[in-house]
């Protein structure tokens, strides 16, 4: 995975999180259209799962240059 494409990954991951924490802010501090406990349970349950994919495109995207580097600095000895 090159530099640009683990960016794009991570700027994906950083947007969905930042989306969701704003839409769930959004959510449960939106008094005036009255939105009951099932429409906030199933966004903090979408939010959640979506964050979890995040941190974890996240991580795959770690550990993938960390082997890519390792990988390059084995194959250069």
């Amino acid at each position: 995975m090159n530099f640009r494409e683990a960016l794009i990954l991570r700027a994906f991951a950083v947007w969905t999180v930042y989306v969701w924490v704003t839409r769930i802010g959004n959510v449960l501090g939106d008094h005036q259209h009255g939105h009951g406990f099932g429409f906030k349970a199933i966004h903090v349950t979408l939010a959640i799962i979506s964050i979890a994919f995040a941190a974890l495109c996240f991580w795959i995207v770690r550990n993938v240059r960390r082997r890519d580097k390792h990988a390059a600095e084995a194959h250069s000895d």
